[in-house]
């Protein structure tokens, strides 16, 4: 059996966080215990610099740092956890990875994604996601639902042109490659959602086991 790593990527308010436990629940019942991590964060170092990223602070963030601030973080979590795990052949599930630094970094805040690739083979080598898992929904439903769970975080204060830029560049990115990702229509019921997710839990099963 080969490790497997799978991320959970998605706008505000997709119901990623939600899905990815039902996700992790179902393969767990069918003998495949995954570990489960997210970014920014994962090693206790990490979830430091994770509360750097989502605090308000009285200096701005500049982009540059932003986007530096998820390396970091993301080379820490790699080295520390998802690595290791992978090596033992586990599943690795995270909740967001570097889709997210393209998406939020790149379209959110406009940096080139030639300098996040730059960054990206730097800190990852040739380590990919197995598969990309993407729940899509529209902005102003994903924002609605952010607003009535928690206090918005830094970056869940932004506006919606930031949004649509951010779930513009989801789906171009999963467009390129329809081999790796999968894009989950959000929008609807939870139960919509897990029938929709119930072919890729076999298909990580079979993957795994095969």
């Amino acid at each position: 059996m080969s490790g497997l790593f799978i991320t959970f990527e998605g706008p505000e308010g997709a119901g990623k966080s939600t899905n990815l436990k039902v996700f992790a629940q179902a393969l767990a019942e069918r003998g495949c215990a995954p570990l489960i991590t997210r970014e920014p964060g994962g090693t206790p170092l990490a979830e430091r610099i994770r509360d750097v990223l989502l605090s308000l602070h009285e200096e701005p963030m500049h982009a540059d740092t932003e986007l530096l601030l998820m390396f970091a973080a993301r080379a820490q979590h790699l080295n520390g956890l998802i690595r290791p795990a992978l090596a033992e052949g586990r599943v690795v599930i995270s909740d967001r990875f570097t889709d997210a630094t393209y998406a939020y970094q790149g379209g959110g805040r406009g940096i080139d994604p030639q300098r996040i690739a730059a960054l990206e083979n730097w800190v990852q080598g040739d380590l990919r996601p197995d598969l990309v898992i993407i729940f899509d929904v529209p902005v102003e439903l994903g924002m609605a639902r952010a607003r009535a769970r928690s206090e918005l975080d830094r970056f869940e204060r932004e506006q919606q042109a930031f949004f649509e830029a951010v779930r513009g560049s989801y789906l171009q990115r999963a467009a390129a490659d329809p081999q790796r990702y999968r894009v989950i229509d959000a929008s609807g019921d939870l139960d919509s959602v897990r029938q929709a997710m119930q072919p890729l839990i076999d298909e990580v099963l079979e993957r795994h086991h095969g």
